[in-house]
């Protein structure tokens, strides 16, 4: 029994002998959940947190008189927004149309391919020219054999000649043959010239089969559709088009207007003028005066005039309607100096006659009322609520609010910060 007891002593576990920091795991576990907890807590505040400002750009508003017209107008006069070179794009043959490669809106380069037409007969006489062409200088170098052949017969006839072997008449017939070989010789090489004109002249028909446009422009009208007959001489019913398209050059865009006869003396070469389409009323186009055309319309006692655009823009058309008022070129006399400033048009919220630009203050946007006036392009002018010098920013402005936070991300192009 006392060997089983000892046995059993040794197999028991001596508590004395264990690490005396056991007692503090319980703190420990407490210790790191609180730090998991502050991390997680620390994740959610910065992915919750509000946004830093919106980005935004800053221009300075500028007086309204810096870059405007010096004079004030003279007159007055409606026309219309014409092109100085605008074709009918058409083939110079009566054919089918095959293929048409233009849309209405799609710009073409010059010489660029349009449409083709219908080219089986044309490529057939064609190659019936050709072939008439090789048959023609094949005969004519037949006939150039023959006179060499007949050169050295005449050389041989005149030494038996001279050795009195043969006459004299037998010399004279073979030199009028000989002469004979060369004038058809002669006739061979104006034929096979013939033919080759006549190759030239079937080529310039298949080529005219492919129809390309005589200038760079846009496509305004497109006319023909494939499988329809295209016919430049006359105008047929049914499906006969005289052209494939209207191509215009859009950089030749002008303006021309009809001058009461009474007041055309106000109207000069080269003065300046500002350009209103009816489609944008506030849109001020500077121009100037190309020419006054040196005649009159008795039915209605105008004079036409020639007005060019000094600004090339897209949403300038064709046959749009438009007024032009002639400046003088110095400010008339007691005339009140401009008012009012000039902003970049995207720091304008609204259009027409009110709107609101966002002020900057520091770092903090202040929406202010404003009262427009005409807008030029990318610039738009203010006649009241801003001074010169103040701040306007650009950026999403309907998502702005008076009092917001901004960050300035960069000054707007040509305006200071």
């Amino acid at each position: 029994m006392d060997d089983r007891a000892a046995l059993l002593n040794q197999l028991k576990i001596d508590r004395s002998q264990d690490d005396p920091d056991d007692e503090g795991r319980p703190w420990l576990k407490w210790l790191i959940a609180v730090v998991v907890l502050a991390l997680i807590g620390t994740g959610a505040w910065l992915y919750l947190k509000p946004p830093p400002g919106m980005a935004v750009t800053v221009a300075t508003a500028r007086p309204a008189s810096s870059g405007g017209p010096a004079g004030g107008s003279l007159l007055d006069a409606a026309g219309y927004v014409v092109a100085r070179r605008a074709a009918t794009v058409s083939s110079k043959i009566t054919g089918l149309v095959t293929e048409v490669l233009i849309e209405e809106g799609s710009r073409v380069e010059a010489n660029q391919i349009v449409a083709r037409l219908d080219d089986t007969n044309i490529r057939a006489s064609l190659e019936q020219s050709r072939a008439q062409f090789d048959a023609a200088k094949a005969q004519a170098a037949q006939v150039r054999v023959n006179v060499a052949n007949a050169e050295r017969d005449v050389v041989r006839r005149k030494g038996l000649v001279e050795q009195k072997f043969i006459s004299v008449a037998e010399l004279d017939t073979a030199q009028t043959t000989l002469d004979s070989l060369r004038a058809s010789l002669t006739t061979a090489e104006r034929n096979a010239a013939v033919a080759a004109r006549a190759v030239d002249v079937a080529q310039r028909s298949f080529d005219d089969t492919t129809v390309r446009a005589p200038f760079a422009g846009v496509i305004t009208v497109k006319a023909a559709q494939v499988g329809e007959i295209v016919s430049p001489l006359s105008a047929g019913g049914g499906f006969t088009r005289t052209g494939i398209g209207t191509v215009v050059d859009m950089d030749s865009l002008e303006v021309e207007v009809d001058v009461n006869e009474n007041f055309i003396n106000r109207v000069k070469s080269g003065q300046p003028a500002i350009i209103k389409l009816n489609a944008y009323p506030d849109w001020s186009i500077p121009a100037s005066v190309i020419a006054v055309i040196p005649t009159a319309d008795r039915t209605k006692a105008t004079v036409k005039v020639r007005v060019a655009f000094k600004e090339r823009d897209d949403r300038v058309l064709p046959e749009m309607g438009a007024r032009v008022s002639f400046l003088s070129d110095a400010p008339a006399a007691g005339a009140a100096a401009p008012t009012g400033v000039i902003v970049p048009a995207a720091a304008v919220l609204g259009s027409g006659e009110k709107g609101a630009v966002f002020l900057l203050k520091g770092d903090i946007v202040e929406r202010r009322a404003v009262k427009l006036g005409a807008k030029n392009g990318a610039d738009q002018t203010v006649i009241a609520g801003l001074n010169p010098g103040d701040r306007v920013v650009i950026g999403d402005l309907p998502k702005l609010k008076d009092g917001d936070q901004i960050r300035i991300a960069k000054p707007a192009d040509g305006a200071a910060n």
